[in-house]
């Protein structure tokens, strides 16, 4: 953790210095402030087995985002930090820097540097591709939310496509509900005594590339990674004596991992694929994918509300040993979007396991606006699972409902 103060603070540090020579000189620059503030309250319909956690927890955030852009329209500032205080569990009460990156623009590349937030991928099940940011658990344990990451990112933009080149100076680790938390499973993650294969731990360099394109109707992106892996390999913890104790110990291998993501739009349906292979020297050589399509029907019954059928296979090849639990599984949503004054969206679903018969989850995520500047999100996920060796196992008993209010500013 002390590695990555000092290397974000070196990447900070640098962003200033380029500024200082260059941007800064100029006489005057747009300032724009936003963000929001909010409120969550989440509901667990059963008890834990663990009496540290409570059937109820209550949580305020706060993102706010600073953004500056000089007067040449080459040069721009954005900082975004993030915090979330958690009346339960205090892994989850913490603070980050979703942003803090310096941005120039020429007219066929650009630059970014600073602390960032990159996105890869098409498809709503899993994010397979998606690896240059930490998941941050303890936000969502869908893996949609994500940790800032340190970087550097050039841009070129050709017309042959367009191509990201990353330096990633600084690993994050991946947050874990602590010992109060719900969501956890049984045993208690140690984040505190995490195990790395580079002996530089959270201060290796990782490397990326991503090039991507559009053919008429068809995107399509070719990407790699090369550094610690995002995904920790859990191993637990036992004793001089050889006995469990209820902990288990993250730990970080170095990868390779190769990508590729594909959507085709054809009239009213949107086709998606994405696909990976990761290597490693501690981890299995693998492959894994996922696709599907989401059909709209516009207009339905000669109303404004768009109503979208989403279906989804994800498989990877490992099976049952898999560290995920979309390793065969089918994923069959609606998307009721009302077109309304409200921005009203519905999105329902149901992923089944196809390996283990019993294990299935169902979602729903519901949000709509009151005025003009405050957002309601109403969230509830239903689990089912009885077999130990399921993933998804993890998350018996832990049927929530959560409502959240969010005003922006």
């Amino acid at each position: 953790m002390q590695r990555l103060k000092k290397v974000t603070s070196a990447v900070i540090a640098a962003v200033c210095s380029s500024l200082s020579a260059g941007v800064i000189a100029e006489d005057t620059t747009e300032f724009e402030l936003r963000g929001y503030v909010g409120g969550e309250a989440r509901y667990y319909a059963e008890h834990s087995h663990d009496p540290m956690q409570s059937d109820s927890q209550y949580s305020i955030t706060a993102e706010p985002e600073f953004y500056w852009q000089w007067p040449d329209g080459n040069n721009s500032l954005t900082f975004k930090p993030y915090v979330r205080i958690d009346s339960q569990d205090s892994e989850r009460t913490h603070v980050d820097i979703r942003e803090a990156v310096w941005l120039h623009v020429e007219r066929d590349w650009e630059m970014r540097m600073g602390i960032s937030k990159v996105f890869w991928g098409v498809t709503e099940t899993v994010h397979l591709v998606d690896i240059i940011n930490q998941t941050d658990t303890v936000e969502a344990f869908d893996g949609e939310e994500k940790l800032g990451q340190p970087m550097v990112q050039l841009t070129f933009l050709k017309d042959w496509g367009t191509l990201d080149a990353f330096i990633l100076p600084g690993f994050r680790e991946r947050t874990f509900p602590g010992k109060e938390g719900r969501l956890r499973g049984a045993y208690i993650i140690d984040t505190d005594n995490a195990l790395f294969e580079s002996s530089d731990k959270t201060g290796h360099i990782d490397f990326a590339l991503n090039w991507r394109n559009t053919y008429d109707d068809l995107d399509i992106s070719l990407n790699w990674f090369n550094g610690t892996s995002r995904e920790p390999t859990i191993i637990p913890q036992t004793d001089a004596q050889g006995l469990l104790t209820g902990k288990l110990t993250p730990f970080y291998p170095q990868i390779n991992q190769f990508g590729a993501v594909a959507q085709y739009i054809y009239l009213d349906w949107i086709w998606k694929l994405e696909a990976i292979n990761r290597s490693g020297d501690l981890i299995d050589n693998y492959n894994a994918m996922v696709g599907g399509f989401e059909y709209t029907f516009v207009g339905v019954f000669g109303s404004y509300t768009d109503l979208g059928i989403v279906a989804e296979y994800g498989w990877d090849e490992r099976g049952t040993d898999a560290t995920t639990p979309t390793q065969n599984d089918m994923s069959l949503a609606a998307r009721i979007v009302l077109n309304d004054i409200s921005s009203t969206e519905i999105l329902a679903g149901w992923t089944q396991d196809l390996d283990f018969s019993d294990s299935r989850s169902l979602f729903i995520e519901a949000s709509t606006r009151v005025g003009d500047s405050t957002k309601i999100t109403l969230d509830m996920w239903l689990f089912n699972s009885e077999d130990p060796t399921d993933v998804g196992y993890t998350f018996t008993n832990e049927d929530f409902v959560q409502l959240a209010v969010e005003w922006y500013y």
